[in-house]
C-alpha cells in the first residue's frame, strides 16, 4: 500500500517550470442513513489499494471507498 501523489508539470511561457502536486486527505463520505446527520468513518488519508493505472488505484485500502470521496489537496511549486 502506498500513498497517491499525482504530479503534473506545466510549462508556462517563461523559463520556470511549475509542478502541481495532488494528494488526497480526509475521507468525507457520509455513512449516515438519516439525511440530517453526518457520520464520517475517520479515515485520515487516502491509501491506494493497487498500483497507479490498475483497477485498485482509485479504491482506498483503509476505508474501501472511492478516491473521489477524499479531500483533494493541490500544491504548486516552482522547479
Amino acid at each position: 500500500m502506498k500513498r497517491v501523489q499525482l504530479v503534473r508539470k506545466e510549462h508556462p511561457t517563461d523559463s520556470t517550470v511549475r509542478v502541481k502536486i495532488v494528494t488526497y486527505g480526509i475521507c468525507l463520505k457520509n455513512h449516515s442513513i438519516n439525511p440530517r446527520e453526518c457520520i464520517l468513518d475517520g479515515c485520515q488519508e487516502f491509501i491506494a489499494n493497487g498500483e497507479e493505472g490498475s483497477d485498485g488505484a482509485r479504491i482506498c485500502a483503509a476505508c474501501g471507498c472511492n478516491r473521489d470521496h477524499h479531500h483533494r489537496v493541490e500544491r504548486e511549486i516552482e522547479a
